[in-house]
């Protein structure tokens, strides 16, 4: 095997996800749009230390004993928002009482059911409130009934739903809401959760030129409200929302090192197929000559062509087969050989797990492709003589079936190759389209497709038809 194959490390135990909540607390500036960010204190082992973040945390058992002191908003609405069973209210509350212990904002309404300036009460009141939102004090709960107050949850607005990547040491499952600051109250950070604050507009905050250390959550909501003039337009929206899809970034490793990925790039769905649960070894990028393993059968090796096809991608060349040790069983085929390029076809022979017997390429003749001959010189492979029919079999190795398709192109020489033990179609191009005009498979014999650039692809619907009945 050769060195460019990366060992996967042992993935680590799953850890339960902690639900939590967080708040974007907004207001009108001068110029605009403002949101509260505090700053997370330095810990030891908080890879979040230092970021800025909206004031929030983990769902606590007093949530449960603040259902009693929600203003404006019961569990079963709450949950309905949210779409869970039960519980929905305790994100709420954990919103409102973290942003309070962290920022010093408390949503509530007064024993007049007037919004509390919290400015304005006796210092023991307020002593009150700060003595029972520490984490040795007596609780929100607490407070609430010595002083008569309300939590106004029904001011709060469910605007988005996060999961963190599967790897991590620490996962958490939080609900995003959005709320215009309170009047008659002044933000402060607690110095122990929270080691500073600010007031700043999503713009600036997005700005590389602020330095500021922002999570990839943070960014994309932070992008999702700079479009908004008022906070009251921004609220508005957010209240307006239903349906609220979870977003769930995954562990990518690329020119960086580790990073997060989002669901919209290109890379995200084959990094769920091949690492599931965040190890976090699988590649965010595509580089020529690396070896990666899509499946139990199939490696994929890209080729630089130095054009600007695809982005400037390079060209995929695949190795499909496997087996046991026996080497009449673990044999391999290679599907669109690439280039006539030297450091590709070596790349290529180092990246083969087993020998490499067959040659096929998605046009219909194997040696049209520039690297076909060789590759069968230096392997002894064969190259299919005549022509593929369509739906034929080829049993590469021990539990290892490609069945030839012809393709929409077909006339111009082009074919398909269908995995069938891992459902994935080497298609030879780019897009659907060519797909969509594929002879009829059944659609669930296909889940996904190996293009010849780029990363896999799920198979959309309709892109291969159903066998008539």
């Amino acid at each position: 095997m050769s060195q460019s194959h990366e060992s996967a490390p042992p993935a680590a135990p799953s850890p339960s996800l902690r639900n939590a909540a967080t708040l974007l607390v907004l207001r009108d500036g001068p110029l605009g749009i403002e949101v509260l960010m505090v700053r997370r204190a330095e810990r030891a082992g908080d890879r979040s230390s230092g970021s800025y973040v909206y004031p929030g945390g983990t769902l606590d058992a007093q949530d449960r004993r603040l259902h009693a002191y929600a203003d404006g908003l019961d569990d079963h609405a709450a949950s309905q928002r949210l779409g869970v069973d039960a519980g929905g209210l305790d994100f709420y509350l954990a919103a409102v009482r973290e942003c309070f212990e962290e920022a010093g904002l408390l949503f509530a309404r007064d024993s007049a059911g007037q919004p509390l300036a919290l400015d304005q009460l006796e210092e023991a009141q307020r002593a009150l409130l700060r003595d029972a939102a520490r984490h040795d004090g007596l609780g929100l709960a607490h407070a609430c009934a010595q002083l008569g107050l309300r939590l106004a949850v029904d001011r709060l607005a469910y605007f988005s739903h996060w999961l963190t990547p599967p790897g991590l040491p620490k996962r958490f499952d939080t609900r995003f809401f959005v709320a215009i600051a309170p009047t008659g109250q002044t933000a402060a950070h607690d110095g122990e959760e929270a080691s500073g604050h600010c007031w700043k507009r999503p713009a600036e905050l997005l700005d590389p030129a602020s330095g500021l250390k922002l999570e990839p959550p943070t960014r994309r909501t932070l992008a999702a409200i700079a479009r908004f003039g008022r906070a009251q337009d921004c609220y508005q929206h957010a209240a307006a929302l239903s349906g609220i899809a979870r977003i769930m970034p995954r562990l990518g490793r690329g020119e960086g090192g580790l990073r997060a990925v989002m669901p919209e790039e290109p890379c995200y769905a084959e990094l769920g197929h091949i690492d599931p649960e965040g190890r976090g070894d699988a590649r965010c990028i595509i580089e020529p000559g690396v070896a990666v393993r899509l499946g139990a059968r199939i490696w994929r090796i890209t080729a630089r062509d130095g054009s600007d096809v695809a982005g400037g991608l390079g060209t995929n060349t695949y190795l499909v087969g496997g087996g046991n040790d026996n080497d009449n069983d673990n044999t391999w085929a290679v599907i669109d050989p690439g280039p006539d390029d030297d450091a590709h076809i070596q790349a290529v022979l180092a990246a083969a797990p087993g020998p490499i017997r067959w040659i096929l390429s998605t046009r219909a003749h194997a040696g049209q492709a520039p690297a076909a001959r060789k590759l069968g010189a230096a392997t002894g492979a064969q190259l299919p003589g005549g022509e593929l029919r369509h739906g034929e079999r080829l049993p590469i190795g021990e539990g290892c079936t490609l069945r030839v398709c012809h393709g929409s192109g077909h006339a111009s020489g082009h074919l398909c190759y269908l995995l069938e033990e891992e459902r994935t179609l080497f298609t030879g191009s780019d897009t659907d389209a060519r797909i969509d005009s594929l002879a009829a498979l059944p659609r669930e014999d296909v889940a996904w497709l190996a293009p010849s650039h780029g990363f896999l692809v799920p198979c959309p619907a309709g892109a291969v038809r159903t066998l008539p009945a």
